[in-house]
């Protein structure tokens, strides 16, 4: 049986480790290219080296090569780069974080996997796939990690190769966020019969690690990975400059900061109010009380599922009413002793949006509860006629 072949990057991070585990788990034949670039974080390198050799031991075995590439990294400016300044902390899609952007980096790793995988069609007879981790959570510093990029990418390779057909771009996390990356990893790690913290602690996203190797905990990959793991309820196995729950509770505070900033700059001011400050609008002035179209309602913050219309109904209270949450909502019930009065207040279960409140007066024959909810915590997409 012939495989097709993958070329991929293999930086020795989350994202690209979790993609060779994708690719083995998929049967393709497997070669790694993992560059030094000049990069202050170069531990990343052995760390690709010890889970080529771990999974080795485990029986797949896949072809990895460290190209090097200082000398012509030497010629560009970058705060990644051991010749740059500090490497800035913070959230990863501040502002701040484009100093670490490397001109032209991706370009000319793709140039070099792209290279490699026509030379092995080419040896093999197979088809190649040119592969790389980029995802949905890079693509608002770095531009060179976009779907348009690699198409574009992608088009200028096949003008300018003989036997370009044999050889095409996958990126499976493009449309993916780092949590994604990491479930789609659980599931090829148990497929392989590996083992996930084995795996994870020979690797680092870190751009700062201090001398012995360890995690800052501080810089915006540093904090996106600390949040995926915890948001898939797992612990990270490698090692931090601070305990995980220190390490933790910053990348917590570092979003909160950063998602708060966001929703004050695209939320208008009564949508800040209700979903943020946990206000209410006034009684009949919501844009969605008296709303009688076909559609579903999302939070305005997350665009996580609330409601559909077949779940509204008129109450005549002045707020959109609901008998019934969606069964992928989670929408979070909290007791709110507030203004003299026991309700419980709802707020969404992923981004934490002041929704309203339930109370116990809707319809019987849905359950006999009213969700209370205003227009501002919501977004309205109207069902497209058939």
């Amino acid at each position: 049986m012939t495989h097709q072949n993958a070329v991929m990057a293999l930086s020795g991070g989350m994202d690209s480790s979790s993609l060779l585990l994708h690719l083995v788990q998929q049967g393709f034949e497997v070669t790694c290219l993992s560059f030094d670039y000049g990069q202050k974080h170069r531990i990343e390198l052995d760390r690709a080296t010890s889970l080529v050799e771990y999974l080795d031991g485990q029986g797949h075995k896949v072809h990895h090569r460290i190209v090097d590439l200082k000398s012509a990294f030497g010629l560009f400016q970058s705060d990644l780069l051991v010749s740059g300044g500090s490497v800035p902390e913070g959230h990863y899609e501040e502002e701040s974080m484009k100093a670490t952007v490397v001109p032209n980096r991706n370009a000319i790793f793709s140039s070099l996997l792209y290279g490699t995988a026509l030379s092995l069609s080419e040896a093999t007879g197979n088809k190649s796939v040119v592969a790389l981790g980029v995802h949905s959570g890079d693509h608002a510093i770095y531009p060179d990690c976009r779907p348009e990029f690699y198409n574009a990418l992608g088009h200028a390779f096949e003008i300018g190769n003989w036997g370009s057909e044999a050889v095409r771009f996958y990126l499976p996390y493009v449309d993916s966020d780092k949590a994604g990356i990491l479930m789609d990893a659980e599931v090829a790690i148990k497929t392989l019969s590996l083992d996930f913290d084995e795996v994870f602690s020979r690797t680092i996203t870190s751009y700062s690690p201090d001398a012995d190797g360890r995690s800052s905990g501080r810089t915006g990959s540093d904090v996106e990975r600390i949040l995926a793991f915890h948001s898939l309820g797992r612990k990270d196995p490698i090692e931090y400059v601070d305990r995980w729950d220190v390490v933790l509770e910053h990348a917590l505070e570092t979003e909160n900061i950063h998602k708060e900033a966001e929703y004050k700059e695209r939320l208008t001011a009564i949508q800040f109010h209700v979903t943020r400050e946990s206000g209410t609008e006034r009684a009949f002035t919501g844009q969605y009380y008296d709303e009688k179209r076909a559609g579903d309602y999302f939070c305005i913050c997350c665009d996580k599922l609330l409601f559909t219309s077949s779940m509204k109904f008129d109450s005549g209270c002045g707020w959109p009413s609901f008998h019934t949450e969606h069964h992928d909502a989670g929408i979070v019930r909290i007791e709110d002793r507030t203004h003299g009065m026991l309700r419980i207040e709802v707020r969404c279960e992923q981004c934490d949006a002041h929704l309203g409140h339930v109370f116990p007066d809707g319809p019987r024959q849905h359950g006999g509860e009213r969700y209370c909810i205003n227009s501002a915590s919501l977004k309205f997409d109207e069902e497209d006629e058939p």
